[in-house]
């Protein structure tokens, strides 16, 4: 188990979850149960092996089912709740409205994505970098997703959803990493996306980029959810989540 790390995680944990219905009609997407237990309870042991002592699930569709489920403390991380309000604000203003919560600096996950990978070597580098974001980014080749990383020389060139460029070899792994003053630009309670902020970020070569050599999981879809399934109830008791 890692020591602990004294930066806290905002779990975007907000969205629908269109592509998991009619599973995510009754139950919000992080209470989807995998392996025996809700998805949140894996995420959130993950997170504790690897340090993390603090999380702000930034939630919105039935976040209150997610509240009364996991309370203020769970797995041995300390849990705040940030909601959307009466519109949802997309990736980028849900953690803009937590901002109060997650202090000055933050890892962000998105609140389906199962990641055993170590954080503090990514919190260390983020340091080094001096940059005020850092993605992480797999080199996927296209396999787990579609590929929307150009990553040369240790450099995030390119990151974009939509284009989808012959040398985009890596992919989003879904862990990052901001201070707080990238937000300072956006006017509050603004609908808007992560992937907005990223954007901005890479065009001024203020992004940071750490390749990860471990995989990503995920349940956002059926067939992710599938697969993290098969992966959990295939290891040792106690060892899923180490």
């Amino acid at each position: 188990m890692s020591a602990p790390l004294d930066i806290p995680v905002a779990i975007l944990a907000g969205g629908l979850a269109t592509r998991l219905r009619p599973i995510t009609e009754r139950i919000p997407k992080s209470l989807v149960p995998v392996a025996g237990k809700p998805f949140l309870a894996h995420q959130l042991n993950m997170l504790h092996t690897r340090g993390i002592r603090r999380a702000v699930l930034c939630i919105g569709h039935m976040g209150d089912m997610i509240r009364r489920d996991f309370g203020s403390e769970s797995c041995g991380v300390q849990l705040e709740y940030s909601f959307d309000g009466e519109k949802l604000l997309g990736t980028g203003g849900a953690i803009q409205r937590a901002l109060p919560q997650l202090g000055r600096e933050f890892f962000v996950l998105y609140g389906d994505s199962y990641l055993p990978v170590d954080y503090r070597p990514i919190a260390d580098f983020f340091h080094r970098s001096g940059k005020p974001g850092c993605m992480t980014v797999y080199r996927n080749e296209g396999l787990y997703d579609t590929s929307n990383v150009v990553f040369e020389a240790g450099e995030i060139a390119v990151y974009d959803k939509k284009a989808k460029l012959p040398e985009m070899r890596h992919i989003d792994y879904g862990l990052s990493l901001f201070k707080a003053s990238v937000f300072d630009a956006r006017t509050a309670g603004q609908a808007f996306d992560l992937a907005e902020v990223m954007g901005e970020l890479v065009r001024s070569r203020q992004l940071a980029g750490y390749e990860v050599p471990e995989r990503f999981y995920e349940m956002g879809s059926p067939a992710g959810l599938e697969e993290l399934e098969r992966l959990l109830k295939a290891l040792p008791a106690g060892i899923a989540n180490s």
